[in-house]
């Protein structure tokens, strides 16, 4: 996928975010499986970390999962993050992503949501996109990425 059908997604405190941004910013876009658990709580300390960062270089972050908006309410305020999440409880945006996928562990399959980061620019274009994401490291590179923008 090279470009994003314009949406709009519910998240937290109560905001209605627009993808492609319609300030004229990017969107660092970034999936990841569920709240509350070891890598995805890491993942948001570094974005929460790094935050200032991304908007000075004209990004605004937004973390996204299918986990629903009283479970996104509770991670973000328990880990202080000062960007937004996206409930994503139907999963259309995993899908519209390519993020909802076979996954195994421990010899078992099932659906779920691959780690993914994408960098989205104001007109929809999608200049960066991570797979397969490794927490370690990540949310530097991302930055590095947005900065050279």
């Amino acid at each position: 996928m090279d470009k994003v059908q314009p949406t709009t997604c519910n998240a937290t405190s109560d905001l209605t975010v627009h993808i492609p941004d319609t300030q004229g910013r990017n969107i660092v876009l970034y999936f990841y499986p569920k709240d509350a658990t070891p890598g995805c709580t890491t993942e948001g300390q570094d974005f929460r970390d790094n935050h200032q960062a991304f908007l000075d270089a004209n990004a605004v972050v937004y973390g996204a999962s299918k986990d629903d908006m009283t479970k996104h309410e509770k991670f973000k305020a328990k880990q202080a993050f000062p960007f937004e999440l996206i409930a994503d409880v139907d999963g259309e945006l995993c899908e519209a992503f390519g993020v909802w996928q076979l996954k195994k562990f421990m010899g078992r399959e099932y659906m779920g949501i691959v780690r993914s980061t994408f960098i989205i620019d104001p007109q929809g274009n999608i200049l960066k996109q991570w797979d397969k994401v490794k927490v370690k490291g990540h949310v530097e590179e991302v930055l590095e990425m947005v900065q050279a923008l």
